[in-house]
């Protein structure tokens, strides 16, 4: 069973409903125990970090999910689901995260031009930079859908995928067991469901 994690923030039934689709069983739950006994681990997440990561922790599920990477289940971070892996985020202060991965989270507004929008809102291709399982249906180039203003860095080792936005900016990563998307995959289309497919399948 997939479990998506339930804490207050993030768009949890469009997942559930993309799970669905690619005939994968997803279940929304904020149950520790549920959260703890699944076989994979999604941590979706939409709005700020600081405020995502006070949920987290204050629901008792931040514990869990970080127990159950430990020990070997497959977790997959979405958007800002992403980034809570990460060690801190520099989003109006600095706040503590997962300590998943190593890196930061920072603006994209420090390397990106001056003309380009924040947040980055649209499709955006896929450069790949290695093999992963999470990647076994995505080619090089394949289009995405992201909405965000900051970005990990300081994470060469577990990155797996990056977009062109001005600046060469992360958009997917990897290291064992603990995966990351910055982009949407429940709004990606075919390429979006043949990741989740992917995840489901390992």
């Amino acid at each position: 069973m997939i479990v998506i994690v339930d804490y207050g923030v993030g768009n949890l039934f469009s997942l559930k409903s993309s799970f669905a689709m690619i005939g994968a069983e997803a279940q929304v739950s904020a149950d520790a125990e549920v959260i703890a006994k699944a076989e994979k681990i999604i941590l979706p997440g939409v709005g700020a970090f600081e405020d995502a990561a006070k949920k987290l922790r204050d629901s008792g599920l931040a514990d869990v999910v970080i127990e159950a990477a430990n020990k070997g289940t497959p977790l997959m971070g979405i958007c800002l689901g992403m980034q809570l892996l990460f060690e801190e985020s520099h989003e109006f202060g600095v706040h503590k995260g997962l300590g998943l991965l190593p890196g930061r989270v920072v603006a994209m507004s420090d390397v990106i031009p001056a003309d380009l929008k924040v947040p980055q809102i649209g499709w955006n291709a896929l450069h790949i930079h290695k093999e992963h399982p999470l990647f076994k249906n995505t080619k090089e180039g394949d289009f995405v859908y992201f909405v965000h203003s900051f970005y990990a860095t300081d994470c060469d080792d577990s990155l797996l995928a990056t977009c062109e936005y001005g600046a060469e900016l992360t958009a997917a990563v990897a290291k064992g067991n603990v995966m990351g998307c910055q982009f949407h995959p429940e709004k990606s289309g075919e390429v979006g469901l043949n990741i989740l497919r992917a995840f489901s399948e390992l």
